[in-house]
């Protein structure tokens, strides 16, 4: 078992002992999508994998965030930043610009790239390092900056 996927186990003890509703419902639900990946896989999900998933419910929740606030639902969408601050408690800190500037510009000098063809090759180098902790669409910009 992965170290993450372990501390968060261990985290809903501590949740349910507090009597924390939101908190054990979100957990459970990071745990049961982790799961869900080991069944269907056939794999034990190692800290870059748990961390995948806990990229993508954020994602997920941020996304559900805005169109609620849009659709004038201020008490869904309070539900939903609420699970964005849980699930970000087991995120790494975030990356600054600069630090994903370097990044990828280490990244490009690894891979020699010169043009836009060549763009998959730097992110397939970014993206293990950045994730969880930067917006891959904000790093698709810098590439594109710096490679265009």
């Amino acid at each position: 078992m992965s170290a993450l996927k372990k501390f968060i186990s261990e985290t809903i003890k501590d949740a349910m002992r507090a009597k924390d509703k939101l908190r054990v419902t979100t957990i459970r639900t990071i745990l049961s999508e982790c799961k869900k990946i080991e069944i269907d896989e056939r794999i034990e999900l190692d800290d870059a994998r748990v961390l995948a998933v806990l990229d993508k419910m954020n994602k997920q929740r941020k996304d559900s965030h805005q169109q609620f606030l849009a659709a004038g639902r201020e008490d869904l969408a309070e539900i939903e930043h609420n699970e964005i601050k849980i699930i970000s408690e087991f995120l790494p800190a975030p990356l600054t610009d600069n630090e994903v500037g370097e990044i990828v510009k280490a990244a490009i000098a690894e891979t020699g790239a010169s043009s836009m063809q060549q763009m998959g090759a730097v992110m397939a180098i970014v993206k293990p390092q950045v994730q969880g902790r930067a917006d891959m669409a904000t790093i698709s910009k810098q590439v594109k900056a710096q490679l265009g």
